[in-house]
């Protein structure tokens, strides 16, 4: 790895290391999850202080990947210019700066909050900084749909903020990230196939090769539709979210079809992976939407 010669501290880097798009969708569905908590608008002190203590979280856990991960990140395409493979920064300093951001999600959540969400922001945080990068990731082809879990609280922890509490609404809305993970990050292992397969990371397409993996897809495609219907059948969403949310599902399992059929399309998998993160962002937003303009049949 490069050694560092700049001793000029670049806040640019250490905001790369947070993954801030990553980071911005999961606290959207963090904050959706807060708007849904209840019939009018959620306190706005709550709804402050949980945004930031999930975001410095979230961001906490994407610098503590970016360290774990370090090694690896320099062999593959796609990760090679972060900060860390390009010796920009060094590894303790963003060891610090995770710890940092940590500590404080903790205080701000656990003092200003409420200590139901620092705990489950905490065992988020560990989920996926330590247990899926650290194990998961390397040990299992199923690390994606296990690890997943820990990037599906996030509207648990925006509905706790505001409430205190865990009801069958948040957990649906885990369910539907839990759902949608695995077909958005298997289209991606698809498009970087020979990186994975370089740095010995055994995604799905590695250990059990493209075509299963494309049906895999598939079936999880199907999976999310059934499950983003759900909010309308037991009436925690009304007309306007339903349409919205066949809609785009209708094209998320298109995308599918055609992965599953055109094993030829190489632009194919990266389409899909790109609309994914359009689909989960217009997904919650119709969730909001229709929470406060609900048409019921």
């Amino acid at each position: 790895m490069n050694k560092i010669v700049e001793t000029e501290i670049n806040w640019l880097d250490y905001y790369e290391l947070t993954k801030p798009r990553v980071v911005m969708l999961i606290v959207f569905t963090a904050v959706v999850g807060m708007f849904l908590a209840v019939p009018t608008l959620p306190n706005l002190r709550q709804l402050g202080l949980g945004t930031i203590g999930i975001a410095m979280a979230a961001s906490s856990a994407a610098v503590f990947n970016h360290v774990l991960d370090a090694r690896i990140d320099i062999l593959m395409m796609r990760t090679r210019g972060r900060p860390l493979p390009q010796g920009k920064l060094t590894e303790k300093s963003a060891l610090v700066f995770a710890s940092v951001l940590c500590i404080s999600s903790m205080i701000i959540l656990w003092f200003l909050v409420n200590p139901l969400t620092a705990i489950l922001t905490f065992f988020s945080l560990i989920g996926y900084a330590v247990i899926y990068t650290v194990w998961l990731k390397r040990a299992t082809s199923q690390n994606i749909v296990i690890g997943g879990a820990a990037g599906a609280t996030p509207p648990i922890l925006g509905w706790t903020t505001i409430t205190n509490e865990i009801t069958s609404e948040p957990l649906l809305l885990f369910l539907i990230i839990f759902v949608w993970t695995p077909p958005h990050f298997w289209a991606l292992a698809i498009a970087r196939l020979e990186e994975y397969r370089k740095v010995e990371i055994p995604m799905l397409p590695v250990t059990h090769g493209v075509p299963y993996t494309r049906l895999n897809i598939l079936l999880y495609s199907i999976l999310l539709l059934i499950v983003t219907i759900m909010p309308y059948v037991i009436g925690m969403s009304g007309l306007i979210y339903l349409i919205i949310a066949t809609g785009l599902g209708l094209y998320f399992l298109y995308y599918a079809m055609r992965m599953y059929r055109e094993h030829e399309n190489e632009e194919l998998p990266m389409q899909m992976f790109w609309y994914s993160i359009k689909y989960l962002g217009y997904l919650f937003t119709a969730l909001l939407v229709d929470h406060y303009f609900i048409f019921r049949i």
